[in-house]
């Protein structure tokens, strides 16, 4: 839903995609870009994603290891405030009923996006990369293969699957939301449900992590 936001209410900006920001950090600046007249971010705009992005992985990871080692989930709770001041800022700047999201809350889309994808992390890396659906979609196809050659089970590949469908999922009915709301109000939507998800959390998985530490 998050990347549903950014996409269809702004120039066709990627906050989940960073193999496509990257490309267009580089292919951005021949010439040949404007003679194509490739829509989206421009090199500078797509840079300035990316770094993005890695503030948000990197303060997470920094709250994680300082604030929050027992709640696995405190992610969600960053990513939310991220996606109500993002809305607090187009309400701002442009009002709630403007179209359009503005660059300024597609870089703090882009810091959240960063944050939510350190919600699963295993011996201090990240075990479940939630907006990396290349990687997903690969290890979908290597544990297809390893179930099909009998070296595996249907669980070699159930659970990418389920990723890859909830990540289509997310896309549409972020779509359907984007036909009705403007792009404030979708932000607004979107980080209310993520505050939701950080409640349902807390209280059914951090709180029974937090007990099995003690």
């Amino acid at each position: 839903m998050i990347g549903a936001v950014a996409f269809l209410h702004s120039a066709g900006y990627f906050v989940t995609f960073m193999t496509g920001n990257t490309e267009r950090a580089v292919l951005g600046w021949f010439d040949v870009a404007e003679r194509q007249k490739v829509s989206g971010a421009g090199p500078q705009a797509a840079l300035w994603l990316m770094a993005c992005f890695l503030a948000g992985v990197f303060v997470a990871s920094f709250l994680r290891r300082r604030y929050w080692q027992n709640h696995p989930h405190g992610a969600t709770a960053l990513v939310t405030v991220g996606l109500l001041v993002a809305s607090v800022v187009e309400l701002y700047e442009d009002g709630w009923y403007y179209e359009d999201v503005n660059f300024t809350g597609i870089l703090i889309i882009c810091f959240s996006v960063g944050a939510l994808n350190t919600s699963f992390v295993k011996n201090g890396e990240v075990a479940v990369p939630l907006s990396y659906v290349t990687g997903t979609v690969v290890k979908l196809g290597q544990g297809l293969e390893r179930h099909i050659c009998g070296k595996g089970t249907v669980y070699d590949w159930l659970g990418y699957l389920a990723l890859l469908g909830s990540f289509m999922i997310g896309a549409g009915v972020g779509g359907g939301l984007a036909d009705r709301l403007t792009g404030p109000q979708l932000i607004g939507t979107v980080g209310l449900i993520c505050g939701a998800t950080t409640l349902v959390t807390f209280f059914h998985t951090d709180r029974r992590h937090g007990s099995a530490v003690e």
